[in-house]
């Protein structure tokens, strides 16, 4: 853990620079990471680099444990098979998490409610047609149920944190039973093939975890920001009393892997 005399103070670093750093902090020595392209790609380089030296990441396009010598533009660049234990295809990274090998995976979101129901399907009634077609499942909902733990990054605004999102593209820890509606726990629907769910939500301006209801709450606030003005920018009563404090800014070390080692070509950081 960094200690207090080498965190960076304000005006150090990025914003992007304390997103990929929270996310990092996710990924504990060991895991086994699912991790698609952009700053889930900074945050398990940078964990390997730090405090998780043997977390081996599993690429969505199908390369395991690559190890490339600086972030790769996307998952499909071949960077990602250098040192590589496997090198093959989407069938092959999807079947380890089909397996329940994967302890934690990142991902996005357009919309997400307080029971971590995220949205990357349509905007508005789905039928008979939506508002706005967003980007799609893609591998959402097939990451999400499958990990151990899922991590969503996403942007903080009062639109996309919702009571209730418009499409459950990947299932959060209350989920409607089908035909009648009603808000279940996930365990009940999924039964024998539960694997886990949604642990941390990380934003521009926070921390959210979730409690033992699965309902969403806010764990800490980043530095500039109060827990007040992150309720504010979320549609439903925000559960701010259990805030620790802070989000622990990035080490002067962190930011330095960051800029030098990770991202020397501002793939990303630019």
């Amino acid at each position: 853990m960094t200690k207090n005399a080498e965190l960076a103070k304000p005006g150090e670093y990025k914003p992007l620079d304390l997103l990929a750093t929270a996310a990092a902090r996710e990924v504990k020595n060991g895991d086994i990471v699912f991790a698609g392209t952009g700053l889930p790609m900074l945050a398990i380089m940078l964990a390997k680099l730090t405090h998780a030296p043997e977390a081996v990441c599993i690429y969505e396009a199908g390369t395991i444990d690559g190890r490339p010598i600086h972030l790769p533009t996307s998952v499909g660049d071949a960077r990602n098979e250098y040192q590589a234990a496997v090198a093959a295809g989407l069938n092959e990274v999807f079947a380890q998490l089909q397996r329940g090998l994967v302890d934690v995976a990142f991902l996005g979101g357009a919309e997400i409610d307080r029971y971590g129901n995220v949205n990357t399907t349509a905007v508005g009634r789905y039928t008979p047609a939506p508002e706005k077609r967003l980007t799609g499942g893609g591998g959402n909902p097939d990451i999400n149920s499958l990990a151990k733990r899922t991590v969503f990054i996403m942007v903080q605004e009062k639109r996309r944190f919702k009571e209730r999102v418009d499409y459950i593209t990947s299932p959060g820890w209350r989920i409607p039973k089908w035909p009648s509606g009603e808000l279940v726990p996930k365990q009940e629907v999924y039964g024998k093939f539960f694997r886990g769910g949604p642990s941390a939500v990380i934003t521009n301006m926070g921390v959210f975890r979730f409690d033992e209801n699965g309902e969403i709450y806010l764990d800490t606030v980043h530095p500039g920001f109060t827990p007040e003005q992150v309720k504010e920018n979320c549609s439903f009563d925000l559960n701010i009393s259990r805030v620790r404090g802070e989000t622990l800014p990035p080490g002067r070390r962190e930011i330095e892997l960051l800029y030098t080692v990770i991202d020397p070509e501002g793939v990303f950081l630019a």
